[in-house]
């Protein structure tokens, strides 16, 4: 079967089984009873992640777990919010989606595409938001683990690592 045959036989498979689902909730109250804590805000988005990211492996499709990671990161942060009641968290919390991004790719990369690229980009862009969520949260006030150095010490860490991964970058282009 070609790459086309394949991905419609999943989308009618999975169209098929969604239908499913909603017939049985509205019929069987025991199931929708069961369930109904996975189907309400925000844990729905980590069921929509999921369901991304199983669409991607069915069709063969490993760069899928990229949104997939990202729908599931932002039903994190929204869950986080929704119990904590801190939705002023937002204005720190949004450095956190180039890492879902991160963690999008070191999988797509573990699932066989282009391996070593993506894992090294996702790793990167891993580290990259946490300084970024570190630096915002420690200016924006919503996070004081470092103190009043917080922000000095974490722009000399990011300088660090620039500088290491740049260094490294040109002795191993050398041969060295």
């Amino acid at each position: 079967m070609n790459k086309q045959g394949r991905s419609q036989l999943a989308l009618g498979v999975i169209l098929i089984l969604l239908g499913a689902w909603f017939l049985i909730d509205k019929n069987v109250p025991a199931f929708h009873n069961t369930f109904e804590q996975y189907t309400r805000w925000p844990m729905n988005m980590f069921l929509i992640g999921g369901g991304i990211f199983i669409l991607g492996l069915v069709l063969g499709q490993p760069g899928m777990s990229v949104p997939a990671a990202i729908v599931a990161g932002l039903g994190g942060i929204f869950y986080y919010q929704q119990i904590t009641k801190d939705f002023s968290s937002w204005s720190f919390m949004w450095a956190l989606i180039p890492g879902f991004v991160g963690v999008g790719t070191v999988l797509a990369g573990i699932l066989g595409e282009n391996t070593a690229d993506n894992l090294k980009h996702g790793l990167n862009l891993m580290v990259i938001s946490a300084v970024l969520f570190l630096v915002f949260a420690s200016f924006l006030g919503g996070w004081s683990l470092l103190g009043n150095f917080g922000p000095a010490i974490l722009l000399i860490l990011l300088g660090v690592w620039v500088l290491g991964s740049g260094l490294y970058r040109s002795f191993r282009s050398k041969g060295e």
